[in-house]
């Protein structure tokens, strides 16, 4: 991204939100003077709204890319929550403070790197927009039928047929990257090259945040170690012992508390309710997924070198090329270790699953105005015949 692009998108953004803020003032106005006698917000308030407003999005996005994790990290959240809070009412406070132009300004200024943050965010909000079910609604066997549902409509989504890959590099090497797909276009991260963005100061900062946050990640140490855990055990184990087990008690440790454990039951009720689908195997995609986007998070930050994180990704690459036949089979396979997750976490589930289909719809068959349709463009590496050794 050339300084020009930045500076046009700047003046751009700029523009457009401050017609929302003078939009969502005008609205507030005539509200409030047709249902109550008391006058309106001051610009102030209305300026000090949105900022609170802007700050809660980019928590979203922090959120959407944590609930793509292992639920065993997210206690690990606490400890950085009070630091972004503080931040976010610091810029509450200041936004009450000041004028809506200068509230623009120190959003949309010479700071180039928030306001590419700022993008991102709202690009984030359009594609995360999704409705849950009622937690009336949100039964189980609802969840599952939603899932059979949604799996089905990726089913019938067009794909290229799998081509020989060879020993090609290039190839093995594009495949491990679009591998990350399904959270990359969850968080708009670039899917050209082995970064997830430009290495601006604030996106690097905000990686690190997410990686800390979701994963509990602090170094290469932590990094390794997750990624051992995905590549060989990971939800493909966890969902083989869920399928072994008579009972959901020969499961628990004995220390879980009651939403521990009735997380537990609902996890077990779902792989005895698949078990005679789906094989251990078919749990490949939401593993390798994640750990691809670890890989590519880890490189950008400086944890493991391009060449540590290529060699993480061929071996993923070849791992997902063994156990699954195509880009819609791993994309079931993500809502697939996706829902299992959610029931292990005892929660709500349904729009979390369609946040996991439209992504995978975008990277299939692509948006109208061109973007995407990154896995139409690349086809699967065919099964290799046998014999055959890299």
């Amino acid at each position: 991204m050339d300084i020009n692009e930045i500076m046009n998108r700047a003046k751009a953004a700029q523009a457009q939100a401050l017609a929302s803020l003078h939009e969502t003032e005008e609205k507030a106005e005539a509200l409030a003077s047709a249902s109550s006698p008391e006058p309106a917000a001051p610009p102030e308030e209305a300026a000090a709204r949105e900022a609170e407003q802007m700050a809660a999005n980019a928590q979203r996005q922090v959120e959407i890319l944590g609930q793509v994790f292992d639920g065993q990290t997210m206690a690990q959240m606490a400890a950085n929550e009070e630091q972004l809070q503080q931040m976010m009412e610091q810029r509450v406070a200041e936004a009450a403070s000041a004028s809506t132009e200068a509230v623009m300004n120190q959003l949309f200024g010479e700071d180039m790197g928030v306001l590419a943050a700022a993008l991102e965010t709202l690009a984030m909000n359009d594609d995360c927009e999704g409705e849950d079910l009622d937690e009336e609604e949100e039964t189980d066997d609802a969840l599952y039928t939603l899932l059979d549902e949604t799996m089905a409509r990726l089913e019938a989504l067009p794909e290229p047929a799998p081509v020989e890959y060879g020993r090609d590099p290039a190839l093995w090497g594009r495949f491990g990257i679009l591998l990350s797909g399904i959270v990359s276009t969850l968080n708009d991260h670039s899917l050209d090259g082995l970064d997830v963005e430009e290495h601006i100061p604030v996106l690097e900062q905000q990686v690190l945040s997410v990686v800390r946050r979701s994963w509990g990640i602090d170094g290469r140490g932590g990094l390794l170690e997750a990624l051992r855990y995905l590549s060989q055990g990971g939800y493909t184990e966890r969902y083989r012992f869920y399928c072994e087990a008579e009972t959901p008690e020969e499961l628990m440790t004995g220390d879980e508390d009651e939403d521990d454990r009735e997380g537990v039951v609902r996890a077990w009720a779902f792989a005895q309710h698949y078990k005679e689908r789906y094989s251990p195997a078919f749990m490949a995609g939401w593993d390798v997924g994640r750990a691809a986007m670890l890989a590519r998070w880890g490189s950008y930050l400086g944890w493991i070198t391009p060449e540590e994180a290529q060699g993480i990704l061929w071996d993923l690459a070849q791992r997902a090329a063994q156990d699954l036949g195509g880009w819609r089979e791993f994309a079931q396979s993500y809502l697939f270790g996706g829902l299992m997750w959610k029931l292990l976490c005892n929660s709500p589930a349904a729009g979390y699953l369609g946040y996991l289909a439209d992504a995978a719809t975008t990277l299939l068959v692509g948006k109208a105005d061109g973007s995407g349709g990154q896995w139409r463009d690349f086809a699967w590496p065919a099964r290799r015949r046998l014999g055959f050794t890299l």
